[in-house]
């Protein structure tokens, strides 16, 4: 209900809003000192209304929904997986400017520094819809801190964002096609943690997806929550199908994985964050590593909005 009534009720203030301005808006024509408020406020209400405009292009099935973030150390070695923890980061000061909730479902730690992958859930209203504008490979160049001659090195993380489903009509899950191995939870913890076999890991046989989960105390925690990350990434395979048919019949070539870079963060020897898609770049490297994604994000989101409306145009 709440996921109803929230939209309607944004739309009804600002329609509430732009009354009041049209009667200010009056009033100034006798009163010059209100002209500049005024100003102020139509700039306000114009920045919610694009950011308004933005949320109704978040229209595709699970947009609405919860999202799971799932990132992985790629080639650089230590300097990777550094950087894979550098970007969990990244993504956990964004979900909590956001306002999002978050919980850890999975984070195995690197052998000698930062992570070897992190799985993520964000709560919150489309975090799919926004969160989705970051699948791809990003690369980061610097000067590495783990090379005693302290060279210019370059490293690469996966970043996959997938729907949360609790259940969903196009998946089907069959107890026969699940393999599941419990295990002992590796890295710190405390006295249940590394001494039981409360780590599950699952094993969806048609498509050899794996899924695991070592965060919880109990096995049974783990296991609800290695079911939750397999149900996304099935749902995201049925997506990730989908719009490779619809590519190839566009005729269109279809970028998945590791192939698709889609944002470099320049250190060394300048500082540069630069997006390959929409050619979108800032200087504020710190910013945006601490979490201000969003004009990367919106970027992302008007050129969906702007490709959508040529081609409702030339149909």
């Amino acid at each position: 209900m709440a996921s109803l009534k929230n939209p309607v009720d944004t739309w009804e203030q600002m329609d509430a809003q732009v009354a009041d301005l049209i009667e200010l808006e009056e009033l100034a024509g006798e009163d010059a000192s209100l002209s500049e408020e005024v100003s102020t406020q139509a700039d306000e209400l114009a920045g919610e209304l694009d950011k308004l405009e933005l949320q109704l292009l978040l229209n595709t099935p699970y947009d609405d929904h919860d999202a799971i973030l799932a990132i992985h150390a790629g080639t650089g070695g230590v300097d990777a997986q550094d950087w894979a923890e550098m970007l969990s980061r990244m993504y956990l000061r964004w979900a909590e400017k956001r306002g999002f909730g978050v919980t850890i479902l999975d984070w195995t730690t690197g052998d000698e520094a930062g992570i070897k992958s992190a799985t993520i859930e964000l709560r919150g209203p489309y975090a799919y819809g926004y969160i989705k504008a970051e699948a791809g490979t990003h690369r980061l160049v610097r000067l590495s801190p783990f090379d005693a001659a302290h060279r210019r090195h370059t490293a690469f993380a996966l970043v996959e964002a997938l729907p949360a489903v609790e259940e969903d009509d196009t998946v089907e899950i069959r107890d026969d096609d699940l393999r599941i191995d419990t295990f002992r939870a590796s890295g710190a913890g405390g006295q249940h943690v590394n001494k039981t076999s409360s780590a599950v890991r699952i094993t969806h046989l048609p498509t050899g997806i794996v899924t695991s989960c070592q965060d919880e105390r109990s096995q049974l925690q783990n296991r609800e929550s290695a079911m939750k990350i397999l149900r996304a990434r099935l749902v995201e395979l049925k997506i990730r199908e989908r719009e490779a048919e619809q590519a190839r019949i566009k005729g269109e070539p279809v970028v998945e994985g590791w192939g698709n870079r889609i944002r470099s963060y320049v250190l060394q020897p300048y500082t540069m964050v630069n997006d390959h898609r929409t050619d979108f770049s800032t200087g504020n490297v710190s910013g945006v590593l601490d979490g201000d994604l969003d004009p990367l994000i919106d970027a992302y989101l008007h050129q969906q909005l702007e490709e959508s409306q040529q081609v409702a145009n030339a149909d």
